[in-house]
């Protein structure tokens, strides 16, 4: 049956759960994606949405390698250690490439973190990486600290070389598949993080078996590609609406020349049709082996339980981005002077977490959902997903409606009752097991 648990994610949309599970009256919790290298890569993939941060943050050139210094390393896992009450806490280190900074920088976080570590409480750490850098040094390293490791791919070699090329365009799905065969070696364990674009969108199967038959994942988190036109310049919410289309509109998809999307993001029926076809693979194959982060959170939600991400949840807001020099931001997704809380070394990260302008962020999610959305009856299975895909207008031109909408509504009508088949056997082995 599925698992009753849920591992902590490299990917921001997937929030840390154990604290609270374990330690209900904890006050203090939410979760920092760190940038400790920027948005500084190795690769060139066509769809990321951080390789512009340094022009966006008007970030000063620099010769090599920006890097989050001694000082502010240190300052970060002090006041992200200090401003927490669980018994556990997670950091998780991304970018750009974070690998990029070298394993003597990661030795020295993990330095730091023990130097800070209350007794009782346990450091855990996940990684997300596009593998290219990791060898059998980084591995052990990995290992014997107690690293889970997010490993990028999009699928079999035709599909994830489509958009995830080297610096000189060169493919890159051989350099990842040595990557998960190290890491395999070394028993280190990684999460499959894929991106689910224009093009693989189109072939679920090919890459969900491709990920449990011969990459042999055992967790996999599926992130729709959605960016508008203008990412690199504009923020979320801050959109020119006298360009936004209705729903159904030629505009609100990928490929029409005026579109509000980029062209390689996923166009929504097709993720609707992915999700689908993937979800009855997963259960008819893999129910209670692979653990797919989409399926068991709706599981969980229609179980009355809350969300395991927070795309899907009622609210957000818990979980922070801060870039190599200090700056706090409200979402890895939101990293754009708009929505920059402040830094590091002025205040604080429960400061930041727990402020007035972070809990209206994180509520808004909720209160600006238009009427369509809050009539729709797979409302509190979905809650408008991400705010920041909030792209388009509803049919009747009212704003604030996910991209995505008419795959996400697609997915539940079709799921639905596997799902509430699926709650219920999973609620009696629960009871059994009490």
């Amino acid at each position: 049956m599925l698992h009753n648990s849920v591992k902590h994610s490299t990917r921001l949309d997937v929030i840390p759960l154990k604290t609270a599970e374990k330690h209900p009256n904890s006050q203090r919790r939410f979760h920092v994606m760190s940038k400790p290298g920027g948005s500084k890569c190795n690769l060139d993939c066509q769809y990321c949405f951080y390789l512009h941060k340094d022009e966006l943050l008007h970030q000063p050139k620099q010769p090599k390698q920006p890097m989050m210094d001694d000082t502010t390393l240190e300052a970060f896992i002090k006041s992200y250690i200090e401003s927490q009450d669980g018994h556990e806490i997670v950091f998780s280190w991304q970018g750009g490439e974070p690998t990029l900074l070298g394993l003597d920088y990661f030795k020295k976080i993990v330095q730091l973190q023990n130097k800070y570590r209350p007794s009782g409480v346990k450091i855990e750490n996940d990684l997300q990486t596009n593998g290219i850098l990791l060898n059998d040094e980084w591995c052990q390293f990995l290992k014997d600290n107690g690293f889970l490791v997010g490993l990028s791919i999009d699928g079999p070699k035709e599909l994830h070389d489509k958009y995830r090329v080297t610096r000189s365009g060169k493919p890159t799905f051989n350099l990842v598949m040595a990557a998960a065969k190290r890491l395999q070696e070394h028993h280190v364990p990684f999460n499959a993080l894929v991106v689910v674009n224009r093009h693989n969108a189109k072939h679920p199967l090919d890459v969900y078996r491709f990920l449990t038959k011969e990459l042999g994942a055992t967790y996999i988190q599926f992130t729709p590609c959605v960016e508008a036109k203008d990412f690199t310049t504009t923020a979320p919410q801050f959109w020119n609406e006298t360009m936004i289309p209705n729903k159904g509109s030629e505009l609100a998809k990928p490929g029409h020349p005026m579109s509000i999307v980029t062209d390689w993001s996923v166009d929504p029926d097709d993720w609707g049709n992915f999700l689908n076809t993937v979800f009855i693979e997963w259960v008819n194959n893999d129910l209670g082996r692979v653990l797919v982060n989409l399926f068991e959170t709706a599981v969980a939600q229609v179980m009355g339980k809350e969300s395991q991400l927070c795309v899907t949840a009622e609210f957000c807001g818990k979980g922070l981005a801060m870039e190599h020099n200090g700056d706090v931001f409200s979402c890895d997704h939101y990293v754009y002077p708009e929505y920059k809380l402040g830094n590091i070394h002025d205040r604080g990260l429960n400061e930041f977490a727990f402020s007035i302008r972070q809990h209206g962020f994180g509520m808004a999610k909720r209160d600006s959902l238009p009427s369509y959305c809050k009539s729709c009856p797979h409302l509190k299975l979905c809650w408008g997903e991400c705010p920041k895909n909030r792209l388009i207008n509803t049919p009747n031109g009212e704003p604030g409606l996910n991209y995505l909408c008419s795959g996400i509504r697609a997915f539940f009508d079709e799921s639905l009752p596997m799902l509430t088949g699926l709650s219920v056997l999973l609620q009696r082995q629960e009871n059994t097991q009490k």
